[in-house]
């Protein structure tokens, strides 16, 4: 199992705080303030220190440490993979790389518009769009015979700056993965997708909670504090019949 460790990051933002990058000549504003950033940044360099791929492995470890959504045995799916950090945890919480003996093997299938780097025991389609329907067909071919237990979604669209047109992309991305949730899902699985804070959310999670028993938006800590982004949580998925009975 991966260690428990968030409550020693208040330590360590401390000793990252007063880190001031010396390599910002010729660079842009917007480029010269995402470095500092990224130097002041404690999960930035924790992540370097245990092999994560990126800085968001930390908001999944503390979701799933909190709620336990995947657990040995568990068939994952992960969308908007790249670069990989994710499935990365996903890999070793569902036991697919084997790594407990004892424990059922999972399975965990990422997917990405972006290209995606090998992740050993992980399934993957890089270059691959979601939204597409010859995308989700080898998804469920890769499957086999299996349901899924945990929908992940870290996917978010280009921002193109027009406010009202980047929550309308976003939310449908959330409808698409929600429509492939609820297909492929077994009961009781559960369903973790990115969202920005917007009108349009609660009418989702009203959504959502047809088909889910329980519903709710979470906001790790490993979420930057200016960042607009949330996760909505579903747990306990009733089935397509049971959800009509609810």
């Amino acid at each position: 199992m991966v260690p428990r460790f968030f409550s020693t990051f208040g330590g360590a933002a401390k000793s990252f705080a007063k880190v001031v990058p010396s390599n910002l000549k010729g660079r842009s504003k917007s480029s010269q303030e995402w470095l500092t950033r990224q130097l002041r940044d404690p999960y930035v360099e924790r992540a370097k220190m245990m092999n994560y791929r990126c800085r968001s492995a930390f908001k999944l470890l503390e979701v799933d440490q909190k709620y336990g959504l995947i657990k040995p045995g568990f068939t994952v799916i992960d969308c908007g993979a790249a670069p990989g950090s994710w499935t990365q945890i996903a890999v070793k919480q569902s036991n697919a790389d084997g790594s407990v003996p004892a424990k059922p093997r999972g399975m965990v299938v990422g997917v990405d518009l972006l290209q995606i780097y090998p992740i050993e025991h992980a399934v993957l389609f890089g270059n691959s769009d979601f939204l597409r329907k010859e995308t989700q067909d080898k998804i469920r071919a890769s499957l086999g015979e299996r349901q899924i237990d945990c929908v992940l979604s870290d996917m978010a669209p280009n921002a193109t700056g027009v406010r009202a047109l980047d929550q309308e992309n976003i939310t449908t991305l959330c409808y698409s993965v929600l429509r492939f949730a609820i297909l492929m899902s077994t009961p009781n699985a559960s369903l973790l997708m990115k969202v920005w804070d917007n009108g349009d959310v609660p009418k989702l999670e009203k959504s959502i909670l047809e088909y889910y028993k329980t519903v709710k938006r979470v906001k790790p800590r490993a979420s930057r504090d200016d960042s607009a982004e949330n996760f909505i949580l579903a747990r306990g998925f009733l089935g397509i019949e049971g959800s009509g009975a609810k």
